[in-house]
């Protein structure tokens, strides 16, 4: 990412410009709204522990990676969390900070813990001394300038368009008057006379600034999190670029452009420069926790061990039916949908279900009917392999792209800078009647299908039955299928939200999962399919036919595609429907104010903050046999993938689910986490003074720092918390040693269990047998009979 060129030493050179590239790597990315997903904000410190990462991050954000202790003091005193989840968190830390015994473990708990403000940015210093608010001059001046660089078609106009984004703000900054008006005179002839690329700025001003190697990581980072989610957003070009085998520089000219306004404030304002030299140095020392940081991650592993400790007590274990079921259904792994497979399950014993992840295996790259945009429908660890469109016949098609193109033009129209005021004045009164209906919650929020979808270039025999024994293999549906098999993805319908695509299949990229599941089931009734799984050691009933759904998750309504398939629709549609009532009951007790009858409506009102609570509560990832879960209540708090170790030829599929599933579902699990416990460095901020910027992200009020992650209405009531911040519990029905050779293989993958970001188990016969030890080790776990009897 960073070129090496400058008359600087080249030791010193290549010391700055590799600490550069380490503190952007550090920076997680922030995916536009358009098909945004869940993204680990602690993807840069995987490498370190908890307590660790909260000593970097401390430093470079001033946010705790914990709770207050009075919330794990509280959990102690009602029981939730007992003496032995504290002294199991105790033993298991390896830090030599912790404390001796469980008695001063539980005496320091009750001391809050200290705050750790951020070490200054230059800017801080500067404000302190000028009585000048230099970090928000910086954060409102490159807000509004990277509002237009890095739009997306919501601004009428954009600086320098097709710039690199150091140059283009190169030229801004020169004409922008803004710094010399609150009291930096000359930044304007300093800004355009920096040194012309990024490298040679970020030398430059770290010369004058007199940062050192050692301090460079850290100090850089320090000003990539001042950004905010402008440096979120490139760190996602970034991905996306080495998703394709390219790179990407924004990231270096985000930080070369931070650099150049600390370079300029020390030079205007000297006084700060002894106390600029006093922070150098504390960037120069070794990241590492103290006793207090160690002591508030043994507070945090104990709360996830009571977790743990309830949820090895629920799982009953199982046998599976050897009956042939009345209707499979497969669902996402989605925590959202063990609520509505409990459900559907409750409406007939002849009824089973699957989880697998949303995107059915089909790693596609789909064009929607109306638009010509190539739509990633996969999880965004992966590659499209397979490219597929839902484009109706020509003449229809063309209609619905002049349709498409009027709504975006008049979108546009209503919302821009001028046109707005004007549109109000003129069209207010004719939108009184769709305002009411609106307000009112009235509006339809069904949609017409999209067109079926088809895979261009269709596949040939051979592919068509190696992609469906492959689907169905990593499904661990291989033996008894039913006479119907319904696929069923999901999305959510809501109304007035930016963040709507966050509510949708994040293994479809932040998009709905019809498009993946009616191209499975149209694969898996050809009859070339059929008749190549049969060679493939796959047999399917004739009378097996496979259709496709939609659930809703705001609703909990399912709308089945026919897509020419027959089948027992009738039938199948009462126990959806009775299936979607009791999901509802279920889940109108966590929505204030909300009843069985009203839950739906929300998706209807404009003004709701809390649609749903989307992965609100996850906690834990079981991939097991159903049998091992389906007497068992997880309240929507658990990924739940089948998958039958003993079906899996060589641990393939094993390989598949610790390498991807495990890997997005801990990406969910850790931003819930990150926007709870830190939502100044991780969070989106207040959904009521939203504004969306550039169609990528929003900003709180008017201009600024762009808010990634989730809003504070996703995760808080408004009196307290929605959501409970726990690390990941993996809990996979598996042999330990196939586990280990898949963890041994995948380095980073190993360091989320090896670091704790990530806790792992395994289960036999649906009880959890033993817990993996940092280093590919194993303790063996007591069952609660055998807890009881000790």
């Amino acid at each position: 990412m960073f070129m090496k060129h400058s008359q600087i030493a080249p030791a010193r050179i290549s010391g700055l410009l590799d600490a550069a590239e380490a503190a952007a790597r550090a920076i997680p990315p922030a995916f536009p709204l358009e098909a945004t997903v869940a993204v680990n904000p602690f993807l840069g410190q995987t490498g370190e522990d908890l307590a660790t990462a909260g000593a970097r991050l401390a430093r470079v954000t001033g946010v705790s990676l914990t709770r207050a202790r009075k919330t794990y003091t509280d959990q102690i005193a009602a029981r939730e969390i007992t003496e032995d989840d504290l002294a199991a968190a105790l033993f298991a830390s390896a830090s030599p900070l912790k404390p001796r015994d469980l008695e001063l473990l539980m005496a320091k708990a009750h001391a809050p813990s200290p705050a750790r403000p951020a070490l200054p940015t230059v800017a801080d210093l500067a404000a302190e001394e000028t009585g000048i608010d230099w970090p928000s001059v910086i954060e409102r001046t490159v807000g509004l300038w990277a509002a237009g660089y890095f739009d997306k078609g919501q601004a009428l106009w954009s600086p320098a368009p097709g710039q690199p984004a150091y140059t283009a703000w190169q030229a801004w900054a020169g004409r922008d008057l803004t710094p010399e008006i609150a009291g930096l005179p000359g930044f304007c002839n300093h800004a355009a006379t920096a040194p012309d690329t990024p490298e040679r700025a970020i030398l430059r001003a770290s010369e004058a600034l007199g940062i050192t190697e050692d301090a460079a990581e850290t100090a850089y980072q320090r000003l990539l999190m001042d950004i905010g989610g402008w440096a979120q957003h490139a760190r996602w070009l970034l991905w996306q670029a080495e998703l394709a085998g390219d790179s990407d520089r924004t990231l270096a000219d985000l930080l070369a452009i931070r650099l150049v306004w600390e370079e300029a404030l020390l030079t205007a304002f000297p006084a700060v420069a002894a106390r600029w030299k006093d922070t150098v140095a504390a960037h120069e020392a070794p990241v590492a926790a103290d006793a207090d940081q160690v002591l508030d991650a043994i507070l945090q592993d104990s709360a996830e061990r009571a977790h743990q400790r309830g949820l090895k007590a629920a799982l009953l274990g199982g046998n599976p039916s050897e009956a042939r079921p009345a209707l499979q259904a497969a669902f996402c792994i989605d925590v959202r949908s063990e609520v509505f497979r409990r459900a559907l399950e409750a409406q007939n014993a002849g009824i089973e279900t699957i989880g697998f992840a949303g995107f059915f295996g089909l790693p596609l790259a789909h064009t929607a009917h109306g638009s010509d945009v190539v739509e990633a429908h996969l999880p965004v660890l992966l590659s499209p392999g397979l490219h597929s469109t839902s484009h109706a016949p020509k003449a229809e098609e063309h209609d619905a792209r002049i349709s498409a193109r009027a709504a975006r033009a008049w979108g546009r129209f209503k919302q821009a800078a001028v046109s707005s005021f004007a549109f109000v004045e003129a069209a207010g009164p004719f939108y009184g009647a769709k305002l009411l209906k609106d307000a009112l919650g009235a509006s339809d929020a069904k949609r017409k299908p999209d067109p079926a979808p088809q895979v261009l270039g269709g596949l040939d025999a051979a592919a068509k039955a190696d992609t469906a024994a492959k689907v169905l293999r990593a499904m661990s549906l291989t033996g008894t299928f039913g006479k119907t098999v319904l696929l069923v993805g999901h999305g959510a319908h809501v109304t007035n939200n930016p963040h709507a695509s966050a509510y949708h299949c994040g293994a479809c990229g932040g998009h709905t999962g019809e498009v993946s599941a009616r191209l499975l089931a149209q694969l898996l009734n050809d009859p070339e399919a059929r008749e190549g799984l049969l060679e493939r050691s796959i047999t399917v009933p004739e009378d097996t036919v496979f259709l496709a759904g939609l659930h809703d998750t705001t609703t909990d309504a399912v709308t089945v595609y026919k897509d020419g398939a027959t089948a027992d629709l009738a039938q199948i549609e009462r126990w959806l429907d009775g299936a979607g009532r009791q999901a509802r009951a279920e889940r109108s007790l966590r929505l204030s104010g909300a009843t069985p009858e009203t839950v739906a409506e929300r998706a209807r009102n404009w003004a709701e903050v809390r649609p749903e609570w989307g992965l609100a509560g996850c906690a834990s990832f079981i991939a097991a046999p159903r049998s091992v879960t389906a007497r068992t209540d997880l309240s929507g708090r658990a990924f739940l993938h089948s998958y039958d170790w003993q079906a899996d030829d060589g641990f393939a599929t094993l390989e598949l689910i610790l390498t991807a599933p495990v890997v997005v579902a801990s990406w969910i699990s850790l931003q819930y986490y990150g926007s709870t416990v830190a939502p100044e460095a991780f969070g989106g901020g207040n959904k009521l003074i939203h504004n969306v910027v550039g169609g990528i992200g929003v900003v709180e009020g008017n201009g600024g720092r762009l808010r990634p992650g989730l809003p504070s209405q996703a995760v808080e009531t408004g009196d307290g918390p929605a959501h409970e911040p726990l690390r990941l519990s993996v809990m996979i029905e598996a042999p330990e040693e196939a586990i280990s050779d898949v963890l041994d293989r995948h380095d980073a993958v190993r360091a989320l269990f090896d670091n704790g970001w990530l806790h792992l188990f395994t289960l036999k016969d649906g009880r959890v047998a033993s817990r993996y030890r940092p280093g590919l080790g194993w303790a063996t776990t007591a069952s609660p009979e055998q807890a009881r009897a000790a």
